[in-house]
């Protein structure tokens, strides 16, 4: 019998799996935010290699899915020597995939600004450092903050897979007392509502941002 109610048993262990799995997915935004700035630098860069590199980067982690991606950096690099914990190759994994994508978003920020602005900035003395901090980023950023709330959510979603290497986020917890209890029924159902308390958390979060950078 369907009864939602076994899972206040296990409460504890459920709300431990979404803290793991809101910090687990707030540092890779994070770290993929820095990856995807330098990655959409070097895709709209004048020289050529960093270009080739980049797109390459972009192309492989967009092309392939997470689950490869975690099984490559988890289970292949300890045959070349390089171990990494289960919670470590899962950051490392979402933040390379986010990276791609973010890099992609901020790409087409960096389309819209007039080329004027730049040459502008360089003309009273500002350096390329100075131009990319002042000038472009606070643009693009204000530009593509709806496309990086859904990248942000996403990797919520996708932070799920993390539990194939052992990583005891909210899925694992999950599936860890849904066989223990032969209750999977109830604890996925659990599992699924606090996705959706915490991915429209980021979406509200980010709407009120994006009203704030409009009126500011």
């Amino acid at each position: 019998m369907f009864d939602m109610t076994v899972v206040l048993d296990y409460r504890g262990a459920l709300l431990h799996g979404l803290w793991m799995t809101a910090w687990i997915s707030a540092l890779a935004i994070v770290l993929g935010l820095v990856i995807g700035v330098l990655a959409a630098i070097a895709r709209v860069s004048s020289h050529r290699l960093w270009r080739a590199l980049a797109a390459v980067y972009i192309s492989a982690l967009r092309g392939t899915p997470l689950l490869v991606q975690l099984a490559v950096i988890f289970f292949m690099l300890p045959l070349i020597g390089v171990q990494l914990p289960a919670l470590l190759a899962a950051i490392i994994a979402l933040a390379l995939n986010s990276g791609a994508s973010q890099a992609e978003i901020l790409r087409g920020g960096f389309a819209t600004l007039p080329p004027g602005q730049t040459e502008a900035a360089w003309d009273i003395g500002y350096t390329r450092w100075q131009v990319l901090r002042y000038v472009q980023l606070p643009q693009v950023l204000r530009a593509t903050i709806p496309a990086l709330v859904n990248e942000t959510i996403d990797i919520i979603k996708n932070s799920s897979l993390v539990s194939t290497i052992a990583v005891t986020e909210l899925m694992r917890v999950a599936h860890t007392y849904s066989s223990t209890t032969y209750r999977p029924i109830e604890f996925f159902l659990a599992a699924g509502l606090l996705y959706l308390l915490l991915t429209l958390t980021v979406s509200q979060a980010g709407r009120y941002l994006e009203r704030r950078l409009r009126h500011a």
